[in-house]
């Protein structure tokens, strides 16, 4: 055997040692990192460079590899995981979600079917019907995916093989005219990729204007789909947002489900982010609706806190998962069709997400969850009033942790004030448009995100003000 090769898989206290110094180096950079800038400044040259030191005909071992890899990433990449990231909402992660990425890398589970991971997909089936239960007990079919496009793309499917019994085998040629969905126009606009690989064609996405505060218009949503009808084509599926990237507006869910129930469409709620806040009893309303929904997207990998991706695929409709995703091969495991993960989701070979967060529930409970959610909002009413008495203008009405500001003035160059802030280092900011203007943008992500964090942004934009008006 080559001496390379027994790198591959050492004897088990070399490994150990070798896991050890890895996680102590990380270890390292992770408590020192509220001391480190949230976005160092990259340099493409300079990372091509030192990756092209990494000479692939001479290997060197594997903690000196991995020691290389985490410093290169140290310097080179937005620090998800530091207390004054501001960003979008992907969060620090909770650490049983690690161990349970170090489990599954480990163990590598196949989940193409039950019999070759009968635990694995069991626990992902306990984690479904888990999470579906507060947002409606018909909640119990679904699956995890690779994040939220997917599942949304899950759910475009779906809604076309219910509206079209012919569309499964003959595609969108069986639909009388456009097959066409409705989206906001402040929705994730992955939908123009999912039409495209949906095979219905980007024409086929409607995007309907809001009402002025971030929310789908229904006025202008019955408005589309009554044109549409009268033009000659088919309206499928409503998806309404339950927090919108920019802003974290929730669109009028109730609203949403009737004009659905009374044009025989599917009523979707991409609530990847936002869907979170239904585990808060006291919150719970703000989602009023949603248990109307066909389906639902979750992503656990933003407000639940677990490493990317997890996307979950939430459905009351198992037997219509199966006939979307019906298939059969010679070399896959006859029996249990109704519980083999290939035959009703998107992926075949797939890993197991699920156990991040299985563990994380079970480390830290739903308790521990509430206490997540709560403290990200109570720090987001605490950034308003502190924007508010520094001359900022919080513009959204998110029940979420999200603030869309500005100055009240409006006489900063607003994408200044961003470069300024993130080249300061302790926090990170970013603009985007809402309801049609410039604006900035801070989400609570991180449950390490302290009091000083917030006094530290309110400092970085009185300096970027200061600045512009030197």
């Amino acid at each position: 055997m080559s001496d390379n090769f027994t790198r591959a898989w050492p004897s088990k206290s070399d490994r150990l040692r070798q896991q050890n110094a890895v996680a102590e180096r990380i270890g390292d950079v992770l408590e020192l990192l509220k001391h480190e800038p949230v976005a160092p400044q990259a340099d493409v040259e300079a990372i091509r460079a030192s990756l092209r030191e990494f000479d692939f005909d001479h290997p060197i071992g594997t903690v000196l590899a991995a020691e290389k890899v985490v410093e290169l990433m140290k310097g080179g990449m937005v620090h998800m995981m530091h207390p004054g990231y501001f960003g979008l909402f992907n969060p620090t992660i909770v650490f049983p979600g690690i161990i349970a990425d170090i489990i599954t890398a480990s163990l590598n589970p196949q989940l193409a079917v039950w019999s070759h991971a009968a635990v694995p997909v069991e626990i992902e089936r306990r984690v479904i019907q888990e999470v579906g239960a507060p947002f409606d007990q018909e909640f119990k079919a679904g699956h995890f995916t690779s994040g939220g496009a997917e599942a949304n793309n899950t759910a475009v499917l779906l809604a076309l093989t219910r509206a079209n019994t012919r569309f499964a085998e003959e595609g969108a040629k069986t639909f009388k005219g456009l097959p066409c969905l409705y989206v906001s126009a402040e929705s994730h606009l992955a939908w123009h990729k999912i039409a495209h690989q949906s095979g219905i064609g980007r024409a086929a996405v409607r995007l309907v204007d809001t009402d002025g505060t971030g929310r789908m218009d229904v006025t202008y949503l019955t408005r589309a789909v009554e044109e549409d009808r009268s033009a000659g084509n088919t309206p499928v599926f409503i998806a309404a947002t339950a927090g919108t990237t920019n802003a974290g507006m929730i669109d009028p869910l109730i609203e949403c489900a009737n004009i659905a129930e009374q044009f025989g469409m599917w009523f979707h709620v991409d609530a990847a982010w936002g869907g979170a806040i239904r585990f808060l009893p006291e919150h719970s309303a703000v989602l009023n609706g949603i248990q109307r929904a066909n389906s639902i997207t979750l992503d656990a990998h933003k407000w639940l806190a677990v490493p990317m991706g997890a996307g979950i695929l939430l459905c009351k409709d198992n037997d219509l998962l199966g006939e979307t995703f019906r298939v059969t091969a010679s070399y896959m495991p006859e029996g249990l069709a109704s519980l083999n993960p290939y035959t009703h989701s998107m992926q075949w070979s797939r890993r197991f997400i699920g156990l991040k967060l299985f563990l994380s529930l079970a480390t830290i409970g739903w308790e521990g969850y509430r206490y997540l959610l709560r403290n990200a909002l109570t720090l987001s009413a605490r950034l308003t009033a502190l924007l508010d008495e520094n001359g900022w203008s919080v513009v959204n009405d998110s029940p979420l942790a999200v603030l869309c500001f500005e100055d009240t003035d409006r006489a900063l160059d607003l994408e200044q004030v961003v470069a300024s802030v993130v080249a300061d280092g302790r926090t990170w900011i970013s603009s985007v448009k809402f309801e049609g203007r410039r604006v900035l943008r801070a989400c609570i992500t991180s449950h390490h995100t302290e009091e000083e964090n917030l006094t530290d942004l309110i400092s970085a934009l009185e300096a970027a003000r200061v600045e512009q008006m030197m």
